[in-house]
């Protein structure tokens, strides 16, 4: 039940990025102030879409809180530790190795082994230091590959 519930949340945890502009997010340069601010904007948004949905798991939570970070630097609502659900704790490295090994608009991706170096360097700092170790095990003795590398 738990695996479905990460299954779901983890396909649909950007659908507040539907409010941010096309040209925004395939920008092939640095964001300025104010497109960071509406970029920042999606996981709200997303939170504001799928609240009323009754889902048996807490999804809109789960996108709301994926850019937390554990010590308090995320957004969009600054919580920290044990604030933040386990469940976003999981998409937010799941979605940092994603983001790091995959190309973006603005530059070619840098691969599985940066997303590693990049969790296992904020492992208790940014990212639940159980869930990289959960990550680090998966990729590094378990061999498991992201499908679109």
């Amino acid at each position: 039940m738990l695996r479905r519930c990460h299954h779901l949340a983890a396909t649909i945890h950007d659908p507040g990025k539907i409010r941010v502009p096309a040209e925004i997010l395939s920008k092939p340069s640095k964001l300025n102030d104010l497109e960071f601010l509406l970029i920042q904007s999606h996981s709200q948004a997303g939170y504001d879409i799928l609240k009323d949905v009754h889902f048996p798991w807490p999804i809109a939570d789960i996108v709301l809180q994926h850019h937390e970070r554990v010590d308090g630097s995320g957004y969009p609502l600054g919580l920290k530790g044990e604030q933040i659900l386990l469940e976003a704790k999981i998409m937010a490295v799941a979605d940092v190795v994603e983001a790091i090994s995959s190309h973006r608009p603005y530059r070619a991706g840098l691969g599985t082994d940066s997303a590693l170096a990049e969790i296992e360097a904020n492992r208790g700092k940014l990212y639940e230091a159980r869930v990289v170790d959960a990550c680090l095990k998966l990729f590094r003795e378990l061999n498991y590959k992201l499908e679109s590398l």
